[in-house]
């Protein structure tokens, strides 16, 4: 850093910015050795020197440099999408985060871009002839991928991120095409193996925006009409283990990324399920319902994470208890691996047990489930909001 070791420092103003930065301002203070008669004096003295010595600014790196491409996994409610929104809040303000949501009809052009129709104003010299302002014309449309990938060329000394929700739900293979081979990293951070653009997209990449401005200002990005991942582009992604995947990632793509296991804390915050006056704990029930489905020698991906559901001033309504939790169980764990033995047979435990014939629903029933994982109410839970 260029910091004398032999000198005296007096370090302020400290901040972490972009997650790996650490930032301080430093004052230099002496390097002769001093000694003072008291406290009083060598406050004075260190005090009096401030204003006269340079102030110097530093950055550190607190970190080993971000993975290029994880994937935050887990059961359902663990945190995921918040685990990567808190790592990326700095990025999100300065709009460096790029966001898609993966599903059975995903492909290379909704990840990527396409021409796809617009409307267009017409100029006015022809407006008498064409009758209108506007009309139909055909423009590349960027979509979540290449705005990533364009930001990240153009702001090379930002961290951009992609961030892609449930990246199991849809056909990675299609999607990706042969962006696949940009997964690969060197030790720089930038893809490995160049892959060449197809027309369309390097038309698009060397022309210019609607302001006229060249859409890839650092041209490096479609150099030779190839294209080639930034080192500050990373890619992240979660996936819910529980889904019930249409197309299984294979192991090529698996390779590619770095894994982030996301475990269920069961003890986050205090939360109630509110069953018309009684009170039972959110932790306790999780604890229960996921302990029944080790014993039942179900999978463990179907495991319930803390934030499986929203609470209310950390109460669940017995209604979103129902109509979420207890749907989730029986249509996605139970249905497949049968109905724990604590709780009881099939017949006796339908779903539909659970609703009076009004559609309301049957309080007393969820209060024997309760009875039936050994969960008791509590009392009404303390909080500060309530009066």
């Amino acid at each position: 850093m260029g910091l004398p070791e032999n000198a005296a420092w007096f370090v302020y103003e400290i901040f972490i910015n972009n997650q790996d930065e650490l930032h301080f301002t430093a004052f230099e203070l002496s390097q002769e050795p001093k000694s003072y008669r008291n406290n009083e004096e060598r406050r004075n003295a260190f005090l009096s020197k401030l204003p006269k010595d340079g102030k110097r600014q530093f950055i550190l790196f607190t970190q080993q440099d971000l993975p290029c491409q994880q994937i935050y996994y887990g059961a359902p409610g663990t945190g995921k999408s918040h685990a990567i929104k808190e790592q990326t809040a700095a990025a999100e303000k300065e709009g460096l985060v790029f966001r898609t949501t993966f599903h059975p009809d995903s492909d290379y052009s909704t990840f990527v871009g396409a021409y796809k129709p617009v409307m267009r104003p017409v100029a006015d010299k022809y407006k008498a002839v064409a009758g209108k302002d506007e009309e139909i014309t055909y423009s590349y449309v960027p979509q979540a991928f290449l705005q990533a990938y364009i930001a990240a060329w153009n702001n090379q000394e930002e961290k951009v991120f992609l961030i892609i929700e449930e990246i199991n739900r849809g056909n990675c293979a299609q999607i990706f095409g042969d962006l696949f081979q940009l997964l690969d990293r060197g030790d720089d951070g930038f893809s490995e193996y160049p892959i060449k653009a197809d027309t369309d997209l390097k038309s698009y990449l060397e022309g210019k925006d609607e302001n006229g401005k060249d859409v890839l200002s650092n041209k490096d990005g479609i150099k030779d009409g190839k294209l080639l991942l930034p080192s500050n582009l990373y890619i992240w992604a979660t996936m819910n283990t529980s889904d019930q995947s249409l197309f299984p990632i294979d192991s090529a793509f698996k390779r590619r990324w770095d894994w982030v296991y996301m475990p269920i804390d069961t003890r986050k915050e205090t939360w109630h399920i509110v069953i018309g006056d009684k009170y039972y704990s959110w932790s306790a029930f999780l604890e229960k319902i996921n302990n029944e489905i080790l014993t039942d020698e179900t999978a463990e991906d179907k495991h319930l994470g803390f934030y499986f559901c929203k609470a209310v001033d950390n109460e669940i309504a017995v209604k979103t208890f129902v109509g979420k939790v207890l749907f989730y169980l029986w249509n996605d764990v139970f249905k497949v691996y049968g109905i724990p033995s604590a709780i009881g047979s099939s017949k006796e435990w339908a779903y539909t047990k659970f609703y009076h014939t009004d559609g309301s629903v049957d309080e007393a029933k969820v209060e024997e489930l309760m009875r039936r994982l050994k969960i008791g109410p509590e009392g009404e839970p303390e909080n500060e909001d309530k009066e």
